[in-house]
């Protein structure tokens, strides 16, 4: 799904200034937890957040995320949208919750990481 559609379906607003609507996303991950996310994300996954520090930046450029969704109608700060424009990572947010974020996603076909059996 490319992430134009995802905006519309998320009522999303971007951050960033320059975004690439046609970036295509098959995969999402949602938390909070940074090491959750280095540990079980893979690259070209949509990454689902609250946290809005500059830590969202490094792991995303780390596990090679194309796309950041901050939910709950959070921002944030200037200095992360910069390292995340300087990156080529867009930035973009919804006023939904992370619950009904990933619902409506999973919805509409984007698929979810399945964590391996241990």
């Amino acid at each position: 799904m490319l992430l134009g559609d995802i905006m519309r379906i998320l009522e999303a607003e971007p951050l960033s200034q320059e975004i690439n609507f046609d970036v295509d996303l098959l995969s999402a991950f949602a938390a909070d937890l940074m090491s959750d996310v280095l540990a079980l994300a893979r690259p070209g996954t949509l990454m689902i957040t609250g946290l809005t520090n500059i830590q969202i930046v490094r792991t995303a450029s780390m596990v090679d995320m194309p796309a950041v969704v901050f939910v709950r109608g959070k921002k944030p700060p200037r200095e992360t949208i910069e390292l995340a424009e300087k990156l080529g990572i867009p930035f973009i947010m919804t006023s939904k919750t992370m619950f009904e974020t990933c619902g409506v996603l999973y919805q509409a076909g984007i698929k979810p990481i399945r964590c391996l059996d241990r």
